[in-house]
């Protein structure tokens, strides 16, 4: 059946921000730039990673009418669109302190989790992305137990 997810989308304002935030900051490459006509066709994506590719897609046509691009945009500066992407990495804290010294604001400093460090933040439209150096081994319900407070805070 499926082999493997190529593509996903994330809504951004303005694509030549999002490639100076993704690119420029992020360490993405450009995997495509096209304009169709009817639409600017962008992708990133991740050197170590370069077949699965992020959208960067300015909500409208063709893919939504004018009422509801202004929801998704609307949706998208508050927050409300839930998780852009979740990075990973080898080292939480020192990717955390590399990317604020390039300017990039977080929402959530590198904590401990059940499942490895993370630290969170927000690119500059308002879609959330979190960077995690996940933990070996598999993840229980119990670990999430154990941690108490975390747990309570997802709920």
């Amino acid at each position: 059946m499926f082999t493997g997810i190529s593509h996903h989308s994330v809504y951004v304002l303005d694509q030549d921000q999002a490639l100076d935030f993704y690119c420029g900051k992020l360490g993405f490459a450009v995997s495509a730039d096209v304009d169709l006509g009817f639409m600017r066709w962008l992708t990133v994506a991740l050197p170590a990673q370069p077949d699965r590719q992020i959208m960067l897609e300015v909500p409208g046509a063709p893919f939504v009418d004018e009422e509801t691009a202004a929801q998704l945009r609307d949706l998208l500066t508050k927050g409300a669109l839930g998780a852009a992407a979740i990075l990973t990495t080898d080292d939480c804290r020192g990717t955390y302190e590399d990317l604020r010294a390039k300017g990039v604001e977080f929402t959530e400093e590198p904590t401990e989790r059940p499942y490895g460090i993370d630290c969170a933040l927000r690119d500059p439209f308002g879609n959330h992305v979190r960077i995690t150096q996940p933990t070996e081994g598999p993840v229980t319900a119990k670990d999430f137990e154990e941690q108490g407070e975390y747990a309570r805070d997802l709920t």
